[in-house]
């Protein structure tokens, strides 16, 4: 009888482990495709929402938000391009502002055609995305085709990814860079990505993170810590950190608490203190 062949039927769904190698661990977690919302600011073209839907669906995903779309998404010629997918098309919930799509969730991910310090790729995305968001959701947020994300987005999420392309044509379509990234998490969610240990636990919402963030900026501009002129840059840095900690809802009202005392003890030594 010949040997049994490397990858045949008895192989299937096994990883293959040297004699005398221990089988490594399988990961605590990976991401679960029902708590990851799409994210579409201000798309151009109502066609690309559309093959974005199809992407999504293509991939496991069916939960889509869209900021400011464009007229014409109920079009016949529209709606083919979303073959197969009219559901997620059909179910979009639609906001003005990016705060509101993403306030809920507790991993807010901003894709960009920069390639930023410290943007993630898709693949690091997907691995930790289920550690870092804990039990909440997770928003990947794409911009507009032409210009992507203002600076101001990109300071709302947590984190910025980045679709490694080559230089000579770089740019992607939209429902190109969300298959892309879609793709990476659905192989994290069958278990063949590189998921991280969920650390589990509340986490604290993008709303909530956000809701402290702005008490801490009149805070600290009250004690002269930021520069009136130009605040923001801190900010988002600071942003970062604290979703990088992932805070609980309790720690974030401990914070709140700080940041209204640090501010009612700057208005006192500059002689204008008010209640607390």
């Amino acid at each position: 009888m010949a040997a049994p062949v490397p990858g045949g039927s008895a192989d299937r769904g096994r990883a293959m482990v040297a004699p005398g190698c221990v089988r490594p661990a399988r990961l605590a977690s990976a991401v679960d495709l029902s708590r990851v919302d799409i994210v579409l600011v201000r798309p151009s073209r109502p066609g690309n929402v559309a093959a974005a839907c199809r992407a999504m669906k293509n991939m496991g995903l069916g939960s889509l938000w869209l900021v400011e779309p464009p007229a014409g998404l109920d079009k016949r010629e529209v709606r083919s391009l979303a073959y197969g997918a009219w559901d997620v098309l059909d179910g979009a919930r639609r906001s003005t502002s990016l705060l509101e799509a993403v306030s809920g969730s507790t991993l807010v991910a901003g894709t960009s055609g920069r390639d930023l310090d410290g943007a993630w790729s898709p693949r690091r995305l997907a691995a930790e995305a289920d550690g870092r968001a804990g039990a909440g959701r997770v928003s990947v947020v794409f911009g507009p085709e032409a210009s992507g994300l203002t600076g101001d987005e990109l300071a709302l999420c947590h984190e910025r990814v980045h679709v490694s392309t080559d230089a000579a044509h770089p740019s992607l379509n939209l429902a190109q860079a969300v298959v892309i990234v879609a793709y990476e998490l659905r192989l994290a969610a069958l278990g063949d990505g590189e998921a991280m240990p969920s650390g589990g636990g509340e986490r604290a919402s993008a709303g909530e993170i956000e809701e402290m963030v702005q008490e801490l900026r009149a805070a600290l501009l009250e004690v002269g810590y930021l520069d009136p002129a130009g605040p923001d840059r801190i900010l988002a840095e600071l942003r970062r950190l604290f979703a990088r900690s992932l805070p609980t809802p309790r720690e974030i009202r401990l914070l709140r608490g700080l940041a209204r005392q640090v501010r009612w003890a700057g208005g006192v030594a500059r002689g204008r203190a008010g209640s607390r």
